[in-house]
């Protein structure tokens, strides 16, 4: 699975401007509207999201976070992500605040799926060059591009 196949242009947030960690969290969440049942659906994933995040932060460093949970109330996997125009504060373990934010939500039922996809993001985003490729993107169709020309080089066999 394609992290960018996960993604559209109402998922995909660029030059997001939020004022809080939480605020941008729901934001994200909200983006996922269309691709749920209903409005019971999309407040358990974002129930689940905050849980997780009040486990610990999902802020992993080098301007990123991945705020990311799984929940019965989905059956695939779901994404969006934000590019922010100013940094935020967001606990990250390198107490740096973030730019680039991925949220991922997926079914309790698919764990290694879902450690695979973190993982993926993760690998992804540990590249410098790749992180200011997106950081430079201006609109979501770029970001889109981005994820897709990265992932077909490190994962296309």
């Amino acid at each position: 699975m394609n992290l960018f196949s996960l993604l559209d242009e109402i998922t995909v947030l660029p030059n997001y401007e939020a004022g809080s960690k939480k605020e941008l969290i729901n934001a994200l969440v909200d983006t996922l509207k269309e691709e749920v049942e209903d409005s019971e659906q999309l407040e358990s994933i974002r129930k689940a999201v905050f849980e997780r995040e009040k486990i610990m932060s999902t802020g992993v460093g080098k301007g990123l976070a991945i705020p990311h949970a799984k929940t019965q109330a989905v059956s695939e996997n779901h994404a969006a992500f934000a590019l922010l125009k100013e940094p935020l504060d967001f606990d990250s373990i390198d107490n740096e605040p973030v730019r680039l934010v991925f949220l991922l939500v997926g079914p309790e039922s698919k764990n290694s799926q879902h450690i695979k996809l973190l993982s993926r993001i993760s690998r992804l985003m540990n590249s410098g060059s790749f992180r200011e490729k997106v950081l430079a993107c201006k609109n979501s169709e770029e970001i889109l591009t981005a994820f897709r020309l990265e992932e077909e080089k490190y994962f296309v066999s």
